[in-house]
């Protein structure tokens, strides 16, 4: 408990906002990675403080639950109290900041930390990789979130076509509601819903994890690279590698385009078990598209306990490596600006989390992306510099405008 002198008298709307009543008995040890950041935030927020320091908020939120903690940590503003956060979502890090300060350097040897920007302006400053203040280039390419490599820009042709039947699966007290749907080669298809509306459940069923799966699987080769990550693998990283996809890993062809730019160059002679969790989720991602004699690719959050830059890299390395080799992926993200990115076509988780869900078919990246938005309230536009999505502030004048309009995903041209 508190010193109730050191409290702020906003108990009950913490709990409210953050969605914490229902685990409120709960054994702190019992909650869920989600759940556990949320209670962590809402200790920060109850807190009296001159100074509030947050360390990236959004790991394990849904993009509803990140966007409600970023209200949340704004709300301590006052003009005598200041909040530092440090974020790796872009998107929430945008909707999040008032100013921002880019770091570079050389990782586990040094890092500068620049003046604070404008919002925009830093991340900007950030994505191209230039200080113009400084006439300093710490990286040697801008990152662009242009979507300018498609199957239909490569001329791919779309001969593999599958589908999955319309069903229903009980797990415990929850139920998921699959529409049926069709795919095809040579594109991705990202799930977007918040926690607790089955998607890993949905990718259960596509890998045949399931009991009595056979009518989903159909006979697909798959790769699953689970949400929650194994480091029981008794050797190196190159070992690991070496003994789970040596084909790959000794073509040329892979590690130009997958190993190479998620740069495990220097992980390879560490142990697989001492590696962090970033480090850990890049060689999960080579793992699983480096498995042989597969058509499906099925990723559960990919994104996670990665930076700024490393998801940006890995988005397009899985992009790149889905059309080039004519496969399939199912992408489970969190992450707003990866999920946009890496999205053909989009199939949106709508229900009561952990009571019953709706999987719809695939459908347009526009239609899905706008569907979801719309139930969340929230509205994205396109920054004109590098495409990236940015969230309108709730109740702004382009926040109305398009939802007037009805355009909660619109990006301008």
């Amino acid at each position: 408990m508190l010193d109730s002198k050191l409290e702020l008298d906003n108990k009950d709307h913490m709990c409210d906002v953050l969605e914490l009543n229902k685990v409120l008995e709960r054994d702190i040890t019992q909650l869920s990675g989600g759940e556990l950041q949320r209670f962590a935030i809402a200790m920060s927020c109850v807190q009296r403080a001159d100074v509030y320091m947050f360390d990236e908020p959004s790991s394990y939120l849904d993009v509803k639950q990140r966007l409600r903690a970023a209200e949340v940590i704004r709300s301590l503003l006052t003009r005598d109290r200041y909040v530092v956060a440090v974020e790796h979502d872009l998107s929430v890090l945008d909707y999040l900041s008032d100013f921002i300060c880019c770091l570079y350097g050389k990782p586990s040897m040094y890092g500068v930390v620049t003046m604070p920007y404008s919002v925009r302006e830093g991340i900007n400053i950030f994505l191209d990789g230039f200080i113009p203040t400084e006439n300093l280039r710490f990286r040697q390419e801008s990152l662009s979130f242009k979507m300018v490599e498609t199957a239909e820009e490569l001329i791919v042709d779309k001969t593999r076509h599958y589908s999955y039947p319309s069903m229903t699966r009980t797990l415990g007290a929850f139920k998921l509601t699959v529409e049926g749907g069709s795919f095809t080669d040579s594109e991705i298809i990202v799930m977007v819903g918040e926690n607790g509306t089955g998607k890993t459940t949905f990718v259960r069923l596509l890998a045949g994890d399931l009991p009595n799966d056979e009518d989903v699987k159909q006979n697909l080769q798959v790769s699953l690279k689970p949400q929650t990550i194994s480091t029981k693998f008794p050797g190196t990283v190159r070992m690991l590698l070496t003994d789970q996809i040596k084909a790959a890993f000794m073509h040329p062809q892979f590690q130009t385009d997958v190993l190479k730019p998620m740069n495990l160059e220097n992980l390879m002679d560490q142990d697989v078990k001492t590696l962090s969790g970033g480090e850990l989720q890049r060689v999960a991602i080579v793992l699983a598209l480096g498995k042989p004699n597969v058509s499906v690719y099925l990723l559960d959050e990919p994104s996670s306990f990665l930076d700024s830059e490393q998801r940006i890299i890995a988005s397009k390395v899985i992009k790149r490596f889905i059309l080039h080799a004519k496969k399939t992926a199912f992408v489970i993200e969190h992450d707003f600006i990866m999920a946009t990115y890496l999205a053909d076509r989009v199939i949106v988780f709508e229900g009561q989390p952990a009571i019953s869900a709706t999987a719809t078919p695939p459908q347009t990246r526009l239609s899905g992306m706008n569907r979801f938005l719309a139930s969340l309230e929230i509205t994205f536009r396109r920054d004109p510099t590098n495409f990236r999505p940015r969230v309108n502030k709730k109740a702004s004048v382009k926040d109305r405008q398009q939802k007037a309009a009805g355009n909660y995903f619109f990006f301008e041209d």
